[in-house]
């Protein structure tokens, strides 16, 4: 079969950059890079979530499918959850990636806010009204690094007008790394994983998967 490491099914060869949170080894050097940046500018780049398995991620999507896990409308408040099928799996698409097609997988990406502005005890919820509140001097230095200076090959891909994921500025990914990554990535492969799954709105996301590849995986394979 097609190489696993896309579907989040491989063995890719991570290392632990902060505690607990695995990358990939060719992102590190990059990474570090940044995370030094963004310290002299009184930042302190902490990392909320790294490589992904697609176990993790079927759990993820299974648990806010079942109620376990609060479903959040485009507006980042939480909502009912539908009782459709397919509603349902569009409701969880807002925010949320389809298991085997999460750019986590690639151990490229990852979630981050600035430590420095955490309150005592806060739980970071990565919502956009975090990166427009707490966190926004912090990601606007980061658009400055990486958009206007190209700095250390990271980049957010959950932008406005792009795919119908909400964008998510939280979000930046190691592009040159992840491309390669991708190159093997196949939707006939990802049915393949899927059929044999425990996956909730199963049905729905099989009905309608070159739709969903259209909307939610391709897009962001930048």
């Amino acid at each position: 079969m097609t190489d696993l490491l896309p579907y989040g099914l491989g063995s890719p060869d991570l290392v632990e950059f902060q505690l607990g949170y695995l990358v990939d080894r060719e992102i590190v050097a990059d990474l570090q890079a940044l995370s030094e940046a963004a310290r002299a500018n009184g930042f302190e780049l902490r990392l909320e979530s790294a490589y992904r398995s697609f176990d993790k991620q079927l759990s993820i999507w299974n648990r806010k499918a079942r109620g376990e896990l609060p479903l959040l409308s485009a507006a980042g408040v939480p909502m009912d959850r539908p009782k459709d099928e397919e509603e349902l799996m569009y409701a969880i698409l807002t925010w949320s990636a389809l298991p085997g097609a999460s750019r986590h997988h690639l151990g490229t990406d990852i979630d981050v806010v600035d430590g420095a502005a955490c309150p005592d005890g806060y739980e970071v919820q990565l919502t956009p009204a975090e990166c427009e509140g707490m966190f926004a001097k912090f990601h606007a230095f980061l658009t400055e690094r990486m958009v206007a200076d190209k700095a250390f090959g990271f980049s957010r891909v959950f932008i406005p007008g792009r795919g119908k994921i909400r964008p998510e500025g939280w979000h930046i990914a190691h592009l040159p790394t992840s491309r390669k990554r991708l190159e093997h990535f196949s939707l006939d492969v990802l049915r393949r994983i899927y059929e044999r799954s425990e996956m909730e709105c199963k049905r729905a996301v099989l009905a309608n998967l070159p739709q969903l590849a259209e909307n939610y995986i391709y897009p962001y394979f930048v």
